[in-house]
């Protein structure tokens, strides 16, 4: 007969199953990791981008729109001063100087020329306009609205994470850094030179309380913590790490976005958007704004030489009084925008019922 053979296996000892479990949630809790870092990475530079594209517009229109700018400040300059001519110098009844500072008013409400208002005057010019209507519940009301439009984000929009909490593992991650890179630490001048660039970049990390940042760091100079793979401990303790640093990346990539939005929805950041949208269509946007500022400087004479018409009695009170054609003219825009805004209002009660 012929003779049996034994075959002889070797399996592998079969990981604990604690293990398993440990690694599998460790691996999603480091793409996780790697997910924020490459978010926050991208929202920074994005939102660096777009401050300087800000400062950069502002500087551009600066220097092309000054002259513009200081022609339309002499302008109304020029109208403020024939007004304080004409209530100094013109013998005026009691009646018709009050109708002359509600024109001066109204010239300052309706944005033609700054507003230099006298308390007592903007008071009696509003209680004119609405007739004392307006309760004290709506004024309430108003404010009550205005403050909350005001208001900033509350801490609620983004994860419950402890200010404290953030703060400790900045510094933590920050002096186990510095105990790796300070120059005092190497005698070399070379390394000396490498430890102290590193160190102007861990410092500013830790000056902006940017975690993301240190722990860039920390990955690119590959000095993170060891662990062993087969150790229950080391592999929960990784674990807990990891889930502490994402809950603050996650705030911190919140708070980057933040920054942005509030960024757009500044009037300088609202012209960068503008200029892009025109870029596309191969127009210039500040051109197109000093167009714009040379029709209101247009205006604004016409307004200067219609009061100092009236200034050296060139023109009765009732033609003053009467405005000037231009004027009416803005007074009807005015009046069509305020009613289409208010119909637009109305149209969004509707909705909501």
């Amino acid at each position: 007969m012929p003779r049996k053979t034994t075959t002889t296996t070797h399996s592998k000892p079969a990981t604990p199953l604690a293990l398993s479990q440990l690694h599998i949630r460790l691996e999603g809790l480091e793409k996780e990791h790697q997910t924020l870092l490459k978010n926050i990475k991208r929202k920074r530079t994005e939102l660096k981008n777009f401050v300087e594209k800000m400062r950069s517009l502002a500087t551009d229109v600066f220097h092309r729109a000054s002259p513009s700018f200081k022609k339309m400040a002499e302008i109304d300059q020029e109208i403020h001063a024939l007004f304080a001519e004409i209530f100094s110098s013109r013998n005026l009844s009691k009646q018709t100087e009050k109708k002359i500072r509600a024109v001066y008013l109204n010239l300052q409400m309706a944005g033609i020329i700054s507003p230099k208002l006298d308390r007592e005057d903007a008071d009696l010019e509003l209680d004119e306009m609405f007739d004392n209507s307006e309760s004290e519940d709506d004024a309430q009301d108003f404010n009550s609205r205005h403050h909350q439009y005001r208001q900033a984000p509350q801490d609620s929009e983004f994860p419950a994470v402890s200010r404290t909490d953030e703060s400790r593992k900045v510094r933590q991650t920050f002096l186990r850094l510095a105990e790796i890179f300070h120059p005092d630490k190497v005698k070399d001048s070379e390394t000396q030179m490498y430890h102290t660039e590193i160190m102007k970049e861990i410092n500013k990390a830790y000056q902006e309380g940017d975690l993301a940042r240190l722990l860039e760091i920390e990955r690119q100079h590959e000095v993170g913590e060891t662990i062993d793979n087969n150790s229950e401990d080391d592999l929960t303790r990784k674990c807990k790490t990891l889930e502490q640093q994402n809950e603050i990346l996650v705030t911190q990539y919140e708070n980057l976005k933040r920054e942005l939005r509030l960024a757009k929805n500044t009037p300088e950041g609202a012209m960068v958007t503008d200029a892009r949208k025109a870029a596309k269509h191969g127009v210039d946007p500040i051109a197109q704004m000093l167009e714009t500022v040379e029709v209101q400087i247009t205006f604004a004479s016409e307004i200067r030489n219609f009061v100092k018409d009236f200034s050296e009695k060139k023109i009765s009170i009732k033609e003053f009084l009467n405005g000037p054609a231009n004027l009416d003219s803005l007074k009807q825009e005015m009046m069509e925008d305020m009613l289409e805004q208010m119909l637009s209002e109305l149209d969004g009660v509707v909705m909501n019922f």
